[in-house]
């Protein structure tokens, strides 16, 4: 993963709760080059425990030969606050003589992420945003500015998200949360606190953003006498320690409790009436075996998305189709961009 440029905002956010984040720091990345109309920005709002490096995580969809090649594109990716990845977040020390503030961290809510994404493209003088695209929290991310600065998006793409997040996926996020709250080393607030807590927390997520289907394909026992050790405990123990290797608790946890508070209707009226408020021309796909954010919840944003497009993909990878299944995303958007833009 490659640094990321840095915008200090010295005077902070006032953030929804009432409290105020300062000084923050945002951590992006851009790729290409912004061409003379400068209007070939395509901005992504990353996912709960990804980065701002896009190229490095959603290869297939992003990078060279692929549809949105920097070659044609000015890509921008900007890390959320809360995480782990550069920009504010629990361990960041507030000043120089600051400790960080692990779990006394403040709530970010999706409203704030937005707020930071916007001081960033004000910035950078990105008047216009051709195609504004973001799955799971990044489609929440992306929902939410689309409906806040509804005339500087041309193109809205959201995968795998939703209007509200549901009481499934808050009592997925809190199941998680006691896991690493279980934990005696996360009340410690060292930057390795809860490690094994964050370990079982991404056990019991991949059980979310997979299917049964493809644990069947992929974790299968060949050899029917076995009766312990099996590859799916394994796996599950290895993609623990991935995250571990990666992450930390404190960042996981304040994130989850950030997808939590998402509902566009905050205020607003109402989920519908929100949605209704989004100008830019909108693809919505969802993936046929998604138990977290299933088909219904995207078919409801479709609904009440003005000229909104809806795509379901076939897929057994469930939540991380939309990581994975890059080609149906690629002809998705070959079908849903005018003939002129396609590139």
């Amino acid at each position: 993963m490659t640094q990321p440029r840095l915008l200090n905002l010295p005077a902070g956010l006032a953030l929804e709760s009432g409290a105020t984040l300062a000084p923050v720091q945002i951590a992006y990345h851009t790729f290409g080059t912004l061409n003379d109309a400068r209007d070939n920005v395509v901005w992504v709002c990353h996912a709960l425990t990804a980065n701002a490096d896009v190229l490095s995580w959603w290869a297939g969809l992003f990078g060279t030969g692929d549809y949105y090649d920097p070659a044609d594109w000015f890509i921008v990716c900007a890390n959320v606050l809360g995480s782990c990845y550069g920009s504010t977040g629990p361990l960041t020390a507030a000043s120089e003589t600051a400790q960080p503030l692990y779990q006394q961290f403040p709530l970010v809510t999706i409203r704030d992420m937005v707020a930071a994404h916007e001081a960033l493209r004000r910035q950078l003088g990105l008047e216009k945003i051709h195609t504004l695209i973001g799955g799971s929290l990044g489609g929440q991310q992306a929902l939410e500015w689309a409906i806040e600065q509804p005339q500087v998006f041309a193109h809205l793409v959201v995968l795998a998200t939703n209007a509200q997040h549901s009481p499934w996926g808050i009592a997925f996020n809190e199941a998680q949360r006691l896991a690493i709250f279980a934990d005696p080393t996360y009340h410690q607030a060292t930057p390795t606190g809860g490690q094994q807590g964050l370990k079982a927390a991404r056990a019991t997520a991949l059980l979310s953003y997979r299917s049964y289907e493809a644990y069947g394909r992929t974790q299968a026992e060949p050899d029917a006498s076995k009766l312990d050790a099996f590859r799916a405990s394994s796996y599950q123990q290895h993609q623990g320690d991935k995250l571990v290797a990666r992450f930390n608790a404190y960042s996981y946890v304040a994130l989850s409790r950030t997808m939590d508070t998402h509902h566009v209707g905050r205020g607003r009226g109402s989920a519908a009436l929100a949605l209704a408020q989004i100008r830019a021309r909108t693809l919505v796909i969802s993936i046929s075996s998604d138990v977290l954010f299933p088909p219904a919840e995207q078919q409801f944003l479709a609904r009440h998305v003005v000229g909104a497009t809806y795509a379901e993909m076939d897929s057994e990878y469930g939540h991380d189709g939309f990581l994975i299944e890059t080609a149906q995303i690629t002809h998705l958007l070959e079908q849903f961009y005018v003939p002129s833009l396609v590139h």
